[in-house]
């Protein structure tokens, strides 16, 4: 139904109001920034940011072509106009006052008109305001008197800081909030803060993605933006200390911490893949079992669901998620299915990956998705497997070409299978959209506290008679540090993750959530874009490849061997948004390795071995093992200079100091076979050796705010420094005259030879310059002596020699 022809004059009226608008002394209209589109390829980022751009030009076309359906259409357009000129620009600058300004104005206009109907004057649901997260003071100002209303603003992660836990009395369920303020959208990255009304950014500051590491060696937030972050002090998990570990400059802490809060934020779950087919007679029984389910200890694993805060504006709990399954308040089951999906994503978000509580979380998420399948065990619900499909993880599965070694067997395949089965594009489940390349988090049967990390392959219907209609997924296997077996010397970036040879077929069932790898090459130069990952997601980063029948580590050349074929044929697979520079990963060492005295390492189905031998075996064959096991071969970057791992040559010294200094040897090293040629040119060398200077603990580091100012190897991420001058110097070249003045040097010449040829031409005509007259000229002619070559042939006809040589 289109508008009414009332409704379109005065929406018309609306807009010649806004169009007639102009400055206080009227000689500028303000409409005029906002008539067209933004230019796509001069403001790229702005598409990024703003979900739904609009323009006057655009409303008016659309308006006469009558392509809309109601009045609240062209509301939400003319509003989301300004809406996005506030989000986008800075909060004082003209363009958002003139987009204040028009937007009182639209206000004021449509409500003149009564054929209108009424709206609201806060940002629309599709607007950047709501989709950010950022909340106006208009806004504020509504929610405080107007009753809460669907939107798609994702649900706000609490602040451990600031936690405020808010339940209803499940007695009362006129105290429950209404079921049309359920939202199925998703849930913003933790511990999000507001920005001050006075900064000039009008997005939130988040923290970096969620790490992928315990948080015993997790890196900690740059104090520079606001983040609430428990600090080692006040969380025993965080004893660990920092000083045992490599740590990313600040500058690059800042160019990662400011890409990212400008990034997209995750949208939400989908639509589809929900379950439609639970009796609501179950709801209470399924949340029953999830808050009361004990494992084999006794410990109820609900209590880590509880224990995540919840904010005033979305209460979504199990206390109250089983009040109202209990009244009967859900309309279908995919809204009980929603909220249940919002509560495991929000406790794993809350909870740091690789604890206990957050794998008691995944285990009751896993257990859910049983409860929910088309085929859901009986009680007493028991498992081996944590609830998983498969009988094993990885670490713990036979290698896929090793018949004589250790693990469960048939677990895991060398290839993907074909057989009886159909492969489809794409499946849906529990909101989440699987395609091929996808990454995603799988539950461990081992260990639900580290899900196994998988590319998907395959996504497939299975057509086998016993599992006739099945969906699952067949997926690439990537090992975890604790995961594999490697020397003690090793270091691991964070989050690095390793590509192995396994193929394992899952069921949909064991899906927890979708996350994001990016090798090396991407990794250290940005960050993926939408949909591949969204900032607070699980990220990854991949360099080597790991046998685990020789317990070995393979440097990766060809990335396009590790995707799937289909993907290789795109233009360009998992674009990034860019850093403004190289940024390498923070260098931890192995897990298995305690920092912290009195500590336990982690365990995991890997361990250590010994150190390969420094001069077993032949001289190449060591050099690759060793370059293999060390740890990762790209990332030298992040260590420290190694100037210091190398034997020091240091010539005598007698200018300036009594005694002769010998050269110093690294027994920790093994030392050059030969002396290098030349001299030693080298600071430390001048400075009489390390034995002078104090040793390598007398070195400093620069500070940042020096550091910062000059350049740094692109490779390497270092501050380019030189011990000693080149050997090699240019020749500077001296001073040279200008083009023009060597042009005006050639015209001038020019003109003086021409002026001397005319004047010696003139003189040949009347006879003058012959001496005849006595008037010698101005430049007598100089005769050119004629060369050896010349004078022989003249005396040779001279003398007639051809004549008498005949």
């Amino acid at each position: 139904m289109a508008l009414t022809q009332e409704q379109k004059t005065a929406v018309e009226e609306v807009l010649d109001a806004i169009l007639s608008a102009t400055s206080s002394r009227g000689r500028r209209q303000l409409v005029s920034m906002f008539m067209d589109p933004i230019d796509r390829e001069e403001w790229p980022q702005y598409y990024e940011v703003i979900p739904e751009p609009r323009c006057i030009k655009t409303i008016q076309s659309n308006l006469e072509k009558g392509k809309y359906k109601n009045a609240s259409e062209v509301w939400t357009d003319l509003s989301l106009v300004f809406w996005n000129a506030l989000f986008y620009n800075e909060p004082k600058s003209q363009i958002s006052l003139d987009a204040e300004h028009l937007k009182t104005l639209l206000e004021a206009e449509w409500k003149k008109r009564s054929v209108l109907p009424d709206v609201r004057s806060s940002p629309p649901p599709s607007s950047a305001q709501k989709l950010h997260g950022v909340a106006s003071e208009e806004t504020r100002e509504e929610a405080s008197t107007l009753a809460p209303a669907p939107t798609s603003t994702p649900a706000p992660i609490p602040s451990k800081a600031k936690a405020k836990t808010v339940t209803p009395n499940p007695a009362t369920p006129s105290a429950l909030p209404a079921m049309s303020t359920i939202t199925t959208t998703g849930v913003t990255p933790l511990r999000t803060t507001q920005l001050a009304s006075g900064s000039t950014s009008a997005q939130p500051q988040i923290k970096p993605p969620v790490s992928i590491r315990p948080k015993s060696i997790q890196r900690q937030s740059s104090p520079e933006i606001e983040v609430d972050v428990v600090s080692p002090d006040s969380d025993g998990q965080e004893d660990d200390s920092t000083s045992h570990r490599n740590e990313r400059d600040p500058y690059s802490e800042e160019i990662v911490k400011q890409l990212e809060k400008g990034l997209p934020r995750w949208p939400g779950f989908s639509e589809e893949g929900w379950t439609t087919e639970l009796h609501p007679e179950r709801y209470s029984d399924i949340v029953h079992v999830i808050k009361s389910y004990k494992d084999i200890v006794g410990n109820r694993l609900g209590a880590a669901l509880e224990a995540v805060p919840e904010e005033s504006s979305t209460v979504v709990s199990l206390k109250v998620v089983e009040t109202r399954a209990r009244h009967k308040m859900y309309k279908s089951s995919k809204e009980f299915d929603m909220d249940m999906a919002r509560i495991f994503e929000r406790a794993r978000r809350w909870h740091e990956p690789g604890t206990e509580s957050y794998g008691r979380c995944l285990l009751l998420q896993r257990l859910y998705q049983a409860l929910t399948s088309s085929n859901p065990p009986a009680a007493p619900y028991v498992s081996s497997t944590n609830f998983a499909a498969l009988r094993a993880g990885p670490g713990n599965v036979k290698p896929v070409h090793g018949s004589d070694t250790e693990g469960v067997p048939n677990v895991t395949t060398h290839r993907v299978l074909t057989r009886d089965r159909t492969f489809v594009d794409e499946l849906n489940y529990k909101g989440w959209n699987i395609r091929l390349a996808d990454w995603v988090h799988l539950s461990n049967p081992d260990d639900p506290s580290r899900p196994i990390i998988g590319q998907v392959f395959r996504c497939w219907v299975s057509e086998e008679p016993e599992r006739k209609g099945q969906k699952g997924i067949t997926v690439s296997w990537y090992y975890r540090p604790e995961q594999t077996f490697h020397p003690s010397t090793r270091q691991f970036w964070e989050g690095e993750i390793f590509k192995t040879s396994h193929f394992a077929e899952h069921p949909l069932e064991d899906i927890i959530e979708k996350i994001a790898c990016q090798f090396t090459a991407r990794h250290i130069r940005g960050r993926p874009r939408p949909p591949y990952w969204y900032v607070g997601f699980p990220l990854y980063v991949c360099d080597s490849r790991y046998n685990d029948r020789e317990r070995s580590f393979v440097t990766i050349k060809n990335w396009n061997s590790c995707i799937p074929e289909e993907v290789r044929q795109k233009a360009e697979y998992m674009p990034i948004f860019p850093f403004e520079k190289t940024v390498y990963p923070v260098l931890h060492p192995s897990p298995f390795i305690s920092k912290v005295p009195g500590k336990p390492p982690i365990k995991g189905p890997g361990g250590l071995k010994n150190d390969p031998p420094e001069t077993a075996g032949d001289g190449d064959t060591s050099k690759k093992q060793r370059k293999h096991e060390n740890g990762p071969t790209r990332g030298a970057a992040p260590g420290t200079p190694s100037y210091y791992n190398h034997t020091v040559y240091a010539q005598p010294v007698t200018a300036g100091y009594g005694y002769q200094q010998q050269a110093v040897y690294n027994p920790a090293v093994q030392p050059f076979t030969a002396r290098p040629s030349g001299p030693d040119r080298s600071i430390v060398s001048a400075a009489g050796g390390l034995a002078v200077i104090g040793g390598a603990g007398q070195v400093e580091k620069l500070p940042p705010e020096t550091a910062k100012l000059f350049d740094r190897d692109p490779e390497t991420n270092q501050v380019l420094w030189f011990s000693a001058p080149p050997m090699n110097v240019a020749r500077p070249r001296g001073a040279q005259y200008s083009l023009t003045y060597l042009h005006f040097l050639a015209q001038k010449r020019k003109r003086q030879e021409a002026s001397d040829s005319n004047s010696v031409k003139h003189n040949e005509d009347m006879g003058v310059g012959d001496g005849s007259d006595g008037h010698p000229d101005k430049r007598p002619r100089t005769t050119v002596v004629p060369t050896v070559t010349e004078t022989m042939q003249k005396l040779w006809q001279e003398l007639d020699m051809d004549a008498i040589m005949h």
